[in-house]
């Protein structure tokens, strides 16, 4: 069994999964306030999409496979504070959206519960750049 199938059986529901047709990606929102390295970005962003990925299987099965199969895109943008992710969180919920918010144990650079990275996807791209196409790239 490849990883992909293995992935697959452990995060998507059994049942008919719904085929998606439209471009597909994840965008990282990384919170800049927080001045962390470049390193820990890095860690952060893993964090946040390896989070979105297995949310997002039993929820939305066939977005995950849609990713999967076109090459995991994923976009980082970044916003002053962390103020921002409740605006988007709230917008993704509405439109549902899969997320994952990424909170730093506090073991390196910064506090413990700060808000690091906001993971928004996998989901139509076309939906994500209407939530998110105004920030600034990372």
């Amino acid at each position: 069994m490849g990883l992909r199938s293995w992935l697959h059986r452990i995060t998507a529901p059994h049942g008919a999964v719904e085929h998606i047709r439209q471009p597909v990606k994840l965008v990282c929102v990384v919170n800049q306030s927080l001045k962390m390295g470049k390193g820990k970005i890095a860690a952060q962003v893993g964090h946040a999409s390896v989070g979105a990925f297995l949310g997002a299987g039993p929820t939305h099965p066939g977005h995950v496979e849609a990713w999967l199969a076109s090459g995991q895109k994923k976009i980082c943008v970044k916003v002053p504070e962390d103020a921002a992710f409740d605006r988007l969180m709230a917008e993704a919920k509405a439109l549902n959206v899969p997320f994952h918010l990424v909170r730093d144990a506090g073991h390196t650079q910064i506090p413990a519960g700060s808000k690091t990275v906001l993971a928004l996807g996998p989901y139509e791209s076309e939906t994500l750049d209407r939530l998110t196409g105004e920030l600034k790239l990372l």
